[in-house]
């Protein structure tokens, strides 16, 4: 059996990968039903509304839209940005001790992440995993989201890594096979003890 290539790039993706991100944090504080909270962000503050954020479409816009559609619902969909860092409750743990053992042993890390660039900046400051990152990739950025092949080949390019000597970490399965599609090793984060055994066994000593 060949042995598995080196790896020289770790990919994390950043919600409930590096901080955990849980949009009923926010609306279990604005909802007292949860039937009509889970509503809510079935048929007004939606997936696919969220997905236009994270590709770079200005949630001014996206807001006015839902406001227009459903104007009951105007102060809730107005949170959605205006309250957005109650959607981060705190980092995932162990994250960020993985991430400086990783660090220190001379591999490089990138993030890749499904992010408005309208919010990412509200957290890159609260956070110290954002200093041990070599640099990343945000959707809202290059308008690009996972699962989409173009999104992970960027991050190979700008890291000058080829995808058999990459490792991608994300807590979604169709990220994960996204990246597979492109020849990364990737791995579903359930937690930082089990995403540092699947490094162990990808040949990295940490």
């Amino acid at each position: 059996m060949n042995a598995q290539p080196a790896i020289d790039l770790v990919i994390w993706d950043i919600g409930n990968v590096l901080v955990r991100w849980d949009v009923r944090a926010l609306y279990r504080t604005i909802f007292d039903d949860a039937d009509e909270m889970e509503r809510f962000l079935t048929e007004v503050w939606t997936d696919e509304r969220n997905a236009r954020c994270d590709r770079g479409e200005h949630y001014a816009t996206v807001i006015a839209e839902a406001v227009a559609e459903f104007p009951r619902y105007s102060e809730a969909i107005h949170a959605a940005f205006d309250r957005w860092i109650e959607t981060i409750p705190g980092e995932v743990p162990g994250s960020l001790e993985l991430l400086r053992d990783v660090k220190a042993t001379g591999t490089a890390m990138w993030a890749l992440s499904n992010f408005s660039p309208e919010t990412f900046p509200m957290i890159d400051g609260r956070y110290p995993h954002f200093d041990e990152l070599d640099g990343m990739v945000l959707s809202g950025h290059v308008g690009v989201a996972k699962p989409e092949p173009e999104i992970y080949r960027m991050v190979l390019d700008r890291a000058g890594v080829p995808a058999e000597r990459a490792v991608f970490f994300d807590d979604s399965i169709a990220n994960v096979e996204g990246a597979r599609n492109v020849g990364i090793r990737a791995f579903l984060f359930t937690d930082a003890p089990a995403a540092r055994h699947d490094l162990r066994r990808s040949g990295l000593e940490i």
